[in-house]
């Protein structure tokens, strides 16, 4: 049986996997720049805005409430939703470190293939 050996790393390389995961679907791209665009919190235009059905859309929100990137809030049928840019920032500092270790990281000469 397989173990789940995510628990062995950094908490820093779990949340920056956790980001990439969550943003992994061209859907959940679409909504965050759905909700990057608007200075309110939005709620039925986001599944207007996309060429998905509304549970299809539910479900990309729930990934992207679950590690934080956006709020939300439900008042009876009605369920508004924001990014949450401090948290959004926290991760795009992160993957700029990681970028920038990829970028200083020695050059060889010859393919390692």
């Amino acid at each position: 049986m397989a173990t789940n050996r995510k628990m062995d790393f950094l908490a820093d390389e779990i949340a920056l996997a956790d980001f990439a995961k969550a943003i992994a679907h061209p859907a959940r791209i679409a909504i965050l720049k759905l909700l990057a665009q608007q200075k309110i919190c939005i709620c039925g235009e986001i599944v207007e805005g996309l060429p998905l059905a509304q549970a299809t859309v539910s479900q990309h929100l729930k990934e992207l409430k679950s590690i934080g990137l956006i709020k939300g809030t439900i008042e009876g049928k009605t369920s508004c939703y924001c990014i949450d840019w401090e948290v959004f920032n926290q991760f795009v500092n992160q993957f700029g470190v990681f970028t920038e270790l990829a970028k200083n990281a020695p050059i060889q000469a010859q393919s390692c293939c």
